[in-house]
């Protein structure tokens, strides 16, 4: 009995450690992408009128 809660135990600290890790991937790649558009600046296309005027 006590061979089958250590095994019990063991597979709930894995479970909690793989879901900590993808938990932090996404938090890292999210920053990731945030800093790359910092770098860009303005992405928001140009309008130009051309139109004349009357």
């Amino acid at each position: 009995m006590k061979i089958i809660i250590l095994l019990f135990a063991i597979v709930l600290a894995f479970g909690a450690t793989v879901k900590k890790s993808a938990s932090d991937i996404k938090e890292i790649s999210t920053r990731q992408v945030l800093n790359e558009y910092k770098h860009h600046g303005n992405l928001l296309p140009v309008v130009e009128i051309t139109a004349e005027r009357s």
